[in-house]
Order: structure tokens, then sequence, then C-alpha cells
């Protein structure tokens, strides 16, 4: 997607993500996503790969093997005010698609804090669903457009496992899984997580002030046609958007993009402070989620990164840390 018009501050932000499982959210080895973005020149972070021991064109540097190296402390300060992290809770995320495209009109701003004030029906249904996993999967089962059973069954399927829970209108219902099959695109995908992650992460670099420049992680799901209608979506009253533009890239090929990728993979694994996480990143009903605990407080939801600085500003990692 090439750059939209419009004027003002640019920040250009690379990202990748971990724990992606296709359309399968129920999975219960991988319960979040961690969407992670960083706004690193391509000298910076080629610089904070070879601190950690990657050479030139090595294969991606994964989490797993990172964090058995102990050098992610090192990893995260360096990246403090350079980085976010945005984390979503699969089985939430499906709980604010049923109530997304199912007690309000669909919308591709859906998801985000542009729709703030459809989260409460979410935190209450998602408690109510807490011990049980059938709503969500029938839901699933209703939404996937490569069905294995007709959609009048999935649909009455739904229904039945909605009525203790919540209360939607059965046309409603019938209507939505009719505009998926006739592959209505103004309707968000359902199982498809990664684009109001990559929206939470444009309105957290922005901050109201600048537009988006991003490159991605190569990623099916992102395709051109939805990435217009996102961008769209995020737009002001201006009708400006933040998401200036977007290309694809791959990880093995941007040192940026693999740094990204390194974040969402320590993110998801081990977890990060909150001043690495974007506002709106999963947390409970308490307040805190399941990668923040123990750290410090949220912080305010007009915080943004620092922006890029001129040189790294990264100290040299311990001596046990580097390879």
């Amino acid at each position: 997607m090439p750059a939209g018009a419009g004027t003002g501050p640019l920040v250009r932000i690379a990202c990748d993500e971990s724990g992606f499982s296709g359309t399968n959210l129920l999975h219960p080895g991988m319960p979040t996503i961690t969407h992670a973005s960083v706004d690193l020149s391509v000298d910076e972070a080629s610089d904070v790969l070879a601190r950690l021991g990657v050479r030139g064109s090595s294969p991606e540097f994964k989490a797993g093997r990172f964090l058995r190296g102990g050098s992610h402390d090192w990893f995260l300060a360096a990246l403090r005010g350079r980085a976010f992290v945005h984390v979503i809770d699969k089985r939430f995320f499906l709980v604010t698609r049923i109530v997304d495209l199912l007690l309000y009109e669909p919308s591709y701003a859906a998801g985000t804090r542009l729709t703030q004030d459809q989260r409460p029906a979410a935190v209450a249904l998602h408690d109510a669903v807490r011990e049980s996993s059938g709503l969500l999967t029938a839901f699933a089962d209703l939404v996937r457009t490569k069905r294995r059973r007709p959609a009048s069954e999935t649909a009455e399927r739904f229904l039945r496992a909605a009525k203790p829970v919540i209360e939607v209108e059965p046309a409603r219902v019938r209507r939505l899984a009719d505009r998926l099959d006739q592959d209505d695109r103004t309707v968000p995908p359902p199982l498809e997580p990664l684009l109001p992650a990559l929206a939470e992460t444009v309105l957290t670099w922005s901050g109201g002030t600048r537009r988006v420049l991003v490159t991605h992680d190569e990623q099916s799901a992102l395709t051109a046609d939805r990435l217009s209608r996102l961008q769209r979506a995020l737009a002001a009253g201006d009708g400006v958007s933040p998401l200036a533009g977007f290309v694809m890239a791959d990880s093995r090929d941007d040192p940026r993009v693999q740094v990204a990728d390194l974040l969402a993979g320590v993110a998801r694994r081990h977890g990060v402070g909150n001043d690495l996480l974007t506002p709106t990143s999963w947390r409970n009903t308490e307040g805190r989620g399941p990668l923040s605990e123990g750290t410090a407080p949220l912080p305010g939801a007009d915080q943004t990164a620092t922006g890029a600085s001129s040189g790294t500003g990264v100290a040299d990692p311990p001596d046990r840390c580097r390879r």
C-alpha cells in the first residue's frame, strides 16, 4: 500500500508478531498474540542484532534461544522509548468479535480504542464465558468461511450456545453468515486479530499528531483491500488517516523486522514491562494482564514513543550476554 496523501510529521516503524495460529484462536498452547513494533533505522537495528551476536544473513534469532542466553534484560532496556508491544488475548478477541459484529454494525475500527464504548459489553461477556469455550467455538464455526456444516446449522448451534449468556437477534446472526458467504468485504474478517493489532499499533505511534509508515513481516491476512479499508476506518475528522503507508518485508532480509520479531517472541514467552505495552493491550478486569504482572503502573492513553534519535543510544550488553 503506497503512502497516502497528507502532510505533517511521519514516523517509520517495523512490525512482526508472535503466537499467530491462523484462524484457530482457541489453541490451548498459544492463548495470546503479541504484535511488536520498533522505530529503529536499519543501521540501529543491525547494531542491536550485532551486539546480540547475530551476524550478517544469519537465520532469524528466535526468542527461545534468546531467552536461554540470558540477554533479554539488556534487549528490553535498549528498546525502551523505541518500541511497543500490543498483546491480544485470543479468547477475549473472539468475545469482542461477537459484540462488534452482532450487537453493533461491523466496522474495521472494531476492536480498537476508537470503539471503546463497546468494551464493557465485551468484558461482561468474557466474564460470563470464562469457564467454557462452547460459545466461542460455536462463533468460530459460524464465521469460518470454509465451513464444514451449512450456515443454517452453524447459526442455530451458535444461537443455542448464546442463549444462556447473551441476547442476540437470530436474524442478525443469519445475516452475518450470509454476508460472509457472499464475501462481503465491508465486514472485517472475524478471525483475523492482526488487523486490530496493527490498528492499535498505528494509533499508539501516531498519538494523534504523526502519520505512520509501516514495514511489516509478510502476512497473508494483511491484504491490500483490508489495509485500504483499515486506513479509511482510522481516518480522523479531516479525512487524513494515521496509517500513511504499508509495505511487507521478509524478516530475514530486514533487521528492523527481525528486531520486532524478537521483541514479539520475548513478550509472549517472558513478558515485558508496561512501559513497552500499548495502552490498550490485553489486561484482565482488574487492569492487569498475563504479560504485565508485577510491573509498573499502566501508562496513560496518550503516551507515545519518543521517536527516533540520532544514533542508537544503546549501551553494550553485559559480557555474559554476548555471543
